[in-house]
């Protein structure tokens, strides 16, 4: 099974992650930010990646240290469950309709992060989340897991639906990526053979 746990403390969260890539996107998550535990539960739905994140954070500062250190340490603990990534897919895309938005979002497990960014938001908020935040987990995710990431709102206008799409874009993908391919018999998918860098 590729697993990971992962615990993690600083003076601004207390963190404890468990990821199963092999799951069945069964979730345990409470961050302490309502919207965001609801998206965070659509990834692990729909990516089939099992996931348990438990979080204690300064939200009486705000809600920054919170949302960057969920992605830091879901994506460390993806990245330790992936291994090598030997005999991954490594790459994975999806358009992923809500309602009147659509947003297409492809990943490429890399070991080099990246992410472009191409989704903006008519309001600050959607629930008590600030919708700023949203790029700046995704940013968070793609540096501690190594992924290239493109994400992109083709069109919308409900912010709840283009963000809800996003995260689900993403998850789709991410499970392509994270398959094993029966015909690589195990080999990393590089021709440099190695994806840490």
């Amino acid at each position: 099974m590729r697993t990971a746990t992962l615990t993690r403390t600083t003076h601004e969260t207390d963190i404890h992650v468990e990821v199963n890539l092999d799951g069945a996107g069964q979730y345990d998550v409470a961050t302490g930010i309502g919207f965001l535990d609801h998206m965070i539960e659509q990834f692990s739905r729909h990516s089939l990646i099992d996931l348990t994140v438990r979080i204690d954070g300064d939200l009486h500062v705000d809600q920054h240290h919170t949302t960057e250190d969920s992605a830091l340490a879901i994506g460390q603990a993806i990245s330790e469950a992936l291994g090598d990534k030997a005999g991954i897919v490594r790459y994975g895309s999806a358009y992923s309709p809500m309602d009147e938005a659509l947003a297409r979002v492809t990943v490429d497990i890399s070991g080099r992060p990246y992410l472009v960014w191409k989704a903006g938001f008519s309001q600050p908020r959607l629930g008590e989340m600030d919708t700023e935040l949203f790029e700046h987990w995704f940013h968070s995710i793609s540096q501690a897991a190594g992924l290239t990431l493109h994400c992109e709102l083709l069109y919308g206008q409900n912010n709840h639906h283009i963000i809800e799409g996003i995260y689900k874009g993403f998850a789709r993908a991410m499970r392509q990526a994270v398959e094993i391919d029966s015909r690589k018999a195990g080999a990393i998918p590089s021709t440099k053979g190695t994806l840490s860098d």
